[in-house]
């Protein structure tokens, strides 16, 4: 027996030695260093272990299973694995702080100017991540300007609060909170700075948001006191810039991505939206903007997360209440705004990791 056990703990420190030669491609480290790889078990020659992602949205997640099974099955005496799966994002400052409890990542989308699309990306942003199986929500802080309900389907002033807390409406997986669910849609929205910072904190605050992976928060254009009063209240996890292939769209982009910046969020990178046209009948695909501002994310110097083309079916889908991604789940523009949400998990995670990796480094405990 004391000869099996031997015999299984060799075969299982060979494993995992073979593990430690999977890299996960955005971390950029081996997933048995970064604690990938749990549950390990060996017997008879089979291996089972569960490998624990940082999201659920993980892009590479099935690159990954395939390496580490490939390096399993690399081990001479092993004839059979068995991997799961899962994900669990973390965040150490919430976690710190406990701002928004249950609430993992807070992740702004926020844009120089209106007319960018940054609504459109915030809904599509949200419910893809549900589809990949993340917890999503979504909070429309454009408070002069709340889109979010039309976009997703939902009635004006159709919003319920019991026991002194407000509960978001679910929709498309998505859990959603505006004030244009607490208002008549042509009600005007005439407030002050100090206002305007109540009203968001309430809608941050008094929320029964459940646990929740992400948060997507739709800020108002430009870099006013909403931006400004976020970043104040909660900890922040990233920030989107929405932006479109123009220059002077692109100078006034760069602002934004500067104010954050300087408030010390981190800018995630920039999604590129209308950037081409892509005719229906002969499938050529025509920049809209001039070709000098077509590479938004070189031109602001930060990591491009994606490009959304000009479609009318998006907007379409958004007039109608019904997102593109789960409307239209097999067409080219839902896989345009998939791979915009998989590069938005990613870099989170990788500014998680990083953060996490500071902290230990100082000798804080997570």
């Amino acid at each position: 027996m004391a000869g099996e056990t031997s015999t299984s703990e060799g075969l299982k420190g060979e494993v995992l030695a073979a593990l430690g030669r999977v890299l996960d491609p955005e971390l950029g480290r081996d997933i048995v260093s970064l604690g990938f790889v749990q549950d390990l078990a060996v017997g008879d020659g089979a291996v089972s272990f569960t490998i624990e992602l940082t999201t659920p949205a993980c892009p590479l997640k099935e690159q990954i299973k395939t390496q580490a099974e490939a390096a399993a099955l690399s081990v001479p005496g092993v004839k059979s694995v068995d991997i799961t799966l899962t994900a669990r994002t973390s965040n150490p400052a919430t976690s710190r702080q406990r701002a928004l409890p249950g609430v993992s990542h807070i992740i702004a989308v926020a844009s120089g100017k209106g007319g960018v699309g940054k609504s459109t990306i915030s809904v599509n942003l949200a419910v893809a991540l549900a589809a990949a199986g993340a917890k999503a929500g979504i909070l429309d802080a454009d408070v002069y300007g709340p889109s979010i309900p039309k976009m997703m389907g939902l009635q004006p002033a159709s919003l319920r609060a019991r026991g002194g807390r407000i509960y978001p409406i679910e929709q498309y997986g998505v859990k959603v909170m505006s004030l244009g669910l607490m208002v008549e849609e042509d009600a005007a929205v005439i407030w002050r700075g100090p206002l305007l910072a109540r009203a968001v904190g309430q809608m941050l605050r008094e929320v029964e948001w459940g646990e929740l992976d992400y948060l997507v928060v739709d800020l108002p254009p430009g870099t006013g006191d909403v931006p400004l009063t976020l970043a104040q209240l909660v900890p922040v996890s990233g920030v989107v810039v929405v932006a479109t292939p123009q220059e002077v769209a692109l100078r006034i982009a760069a602002k934004a991505a500067t104010m954050f910046q300087r408030l010390g969020v981190p800018v995630l990178g920039v999604v590129q939206n209308m950037s081409t046209f892509i005719c229906p009948h002969c499938r050529k695909e025509t920049p809209i903007f001039n070709s000098a501002g077509k590479d938004a994310a070189k031109e602001l110097g930060i990591e491009p997360l994606g490009s959304i083309p000009l479609d009318g079916q998006i907007v379409a889908d958004g007039d109608e209440g019904s997102p593109t991604v789960a409307v239209h789940p097999d067409s080219p523009q839902a896989e345009a705004f998939r791979k915009m949400a998989s590069a938005v998990a990613a870099r989170m995670s990788v500014v998680t990791r990083s953060e996490t990796d500071r902290l230990k480094a100082m000798g804080q405990n997570l």
